[in-house]
């Protein structure tokens, strides 16, 4: 018992009592994933609400796809950057600079008259709000004696993993009971006690601004240019028919440059914003690469459920939220198991185990119909919070694992990076798929139906006596075609995800079994 709570002190004679966190410790903790929090509740408070916020703005589907990229994209920038801005500027300083610009931006979304500037507030939300997110790792493993950090870290991997979760959720009651402004305005009192908390609870640091000097400029040019070109690239393309558009060949110019200065600053710089070297590593790029479809099924499948319940089942904002939170069930009861699983689990299994499930769970939603409602969704939603832990669990693990402990930092950021740039993909790609995919299978059904087919004319004829005039019976069919070319489309788009996940699976075989004496690492 005595040896229980004394540890052997290295540099003296005897032992000596553990020392404990503080108060203060405690409250930087709590500040910290009180912002990892709510940097990823706002992943996707807006995708249950998407509908209505487009509705007032005036966007359309494919246009309101960019409020939910806009903020993923902003924060694959941020998250690598986030150790070298936290140097330059000590942690507290960093932070309470950030927490103010998030809350501001967060602000500038919820007073959002129009597309263009609800899309300019994401931005600067991802980008705060992503520096929110390494730093509160960052919080435990300086603040908390290592005996204490397992708290911590479960506290930041239920945080990890419930944010994109609840957002959702908590962004459909407050559209259905309140207005979706206030799914932004909500973070202004939190970010009020998080200031609160972080002036409490950290000591402050003097800044190094001499580190200016010493920034890998052009990579973050490069990763700015060539990860923004890319995504405008992408969720445009479609819709401006490709190089046809003279705004789609300069987003191509543009990526190509961007990605052209993200290598010459790998190349030249002492410390490059991102150091994509690590990629070379077998075990390390296999992790990065089922990151991104981890980020592809993750964030895909949480913006097309809600956007399919809307458009089909005619679904609130709130019930929406509802059906994505199922998959938060999997992963809370799990987590008291997080700890036996990374010791006694190999990681080819519990990967290889959890991607499969990811991948079935994806092709279970390929056979929706127009009379499709929420609980169709429930089984897979259930199989998917399995998937999303092992994978996630494991995969932020192996990340670390795989590369030197002096390249720790950088296979974290790059990792979460890759997952996020996943989740930029699945958005892009759903937009076009929805572009045309919808316009495909309305062409098909509407060159199956012939206008002298006795059932066709029965139909439109019995439309137009039940809404008064043969033209609402054209208009009936016409608003059927659509409902099940969309729903046709949705199917598209699952089944896409599951080949991604199949795709990826050989990778687990590169895995290499974790130390026996792994511990919990912080997820995200």
């Amino acid at each position: 018992m005595a040896s229980a709570a004394l540890d052997a002190n290295a540099g003296g004679s005897g032992a000596q009592p553990r020392r404990n966190a503080d108060l203060g410790a405690w409250l930087a903790v709590a500040a910290g994933t009180m912002g990892a929090l709510m940097a990823t509740l706002d992943i996707s408070i807006v995708n249950s609400a998407l509908p209505t916020i487009q509705g007032e703005l005036g966007a359309t589907g494919t246009e309101g796809a960019w409020v939910a990229t806009a903020y993923l994209v902003a924060e694959i920038v941020i998250i690598p950057l986030s150790a070298w801005l936290e140097r330059m500027l000590g942690l507290r300083r960093f932070l309470l600079i950030a927490v103010t610009l998030f809350t501001i931006f967060s602000v500038i979304c919820g007073l959002s008259t129009s597309l263009s500037m609800m899309v300019f507030g994401r931005v600067g939300q991802g980008f705060t709000g992503g520096a929110l997110i390494p730093t509160a790792q960052t919080i435990i493993a300086q603040r908390l004696p290592r005996h204490q950090q397992s708290i911590g870290t479960a506290a930041f991997g239920i945080v990890a993993i419930l944010g994109p979760l609840l957002g959702p959720l908590v962004g459909g009651w407050l559209t259905e009971s309140v207005s979706w402004h206030y799914a932004f305005f909500l973070n202004v009192p939190i970010s009020a006690v998080l200031l609160t908390l972080l002036f409490v609870g950290l000591p402050a640091e003097k800044s190094r601004l001499h580190l200016i000097r010493e920034a890998d400029w052009f990579g973050i040019a490069g990763l700015a240019l060539g990860l923004g070109g890319l995504t405008v690239f992408l969720e445009e393309g479609a819709r401006e028919e490709w190089f046809a558009s003279e705004l789609i060949r300069y987003m191509a110019l543009v990526t190509v440059v961007g990605f052209g200065f993200l290598f010459w600053g790998q190349a030249t710089a002492r410390r490059p914003v991102i150091k994509l070297s690590l990629l070379l590593d077998r075990q390390f790029g296999a992790v990065a690469t089922m990151g991104i479809a981890l980020g592809v099924v993750l964030y895909g499948t949480s913006y097309a459920i809600p956007q399919f319940l809307a458009a089909i089942a005619d679904y609130n904002a709130l019930q929406s939220g509802k059906v994505v939170l199922l998959s938060g069930i999997p992963s809370i009861l799990m987590m008291p198991f997080v700890p036996f699983l990374i010791r006694k689990v190999d990681i080819r299994l519990a990967v290889g185990f959890g991607m499969l499930i990811m991948g079935l769970s994806a092709y279970l939603e390929t056979s929706l119909t127009i009379q499709s409602t929420g609980g169709d969704f429930t089984e897979s939603q259930l199989m998917r919070g399995l998937g999303t832990i092992l994978g996630m669990l494991f995969l932020s693990q192996a990340c670390v694992q795989s590369v030197p402990p002096e390249d720790a930092g950088d296979a974290s950021g790059l990792f979460n990076a890759m997952r996020n740039l996943g989740g930029s993909f699945a958005l892009a790609g759903i937009s076009i798929l929805q572009q045309n995919r919808v316009w495909l299978h309305s062409r098909r059904i509407e060159e199956s139906l012939h206008a002298n087919d006795p059932a066709v004319q029965d139909y439109v004829s019995s439309m137009g006596r039940m809404l008064g005039s043969p033209e609402a019976g054209l208009r009936a069919i016409g608003q059927t075609i659509q409902g099940q070319a969309l729903t046709m489309t949705y199917n598209d788009i699952f089944f896409a995800m599951s080949v991604v996940t199949v795709l990826v699976f050989p990778l687990v075989f590169l895995l290499k079994p974790l130390p026996k004496d792994a511990s919990a690492g912080a997820m995200h």
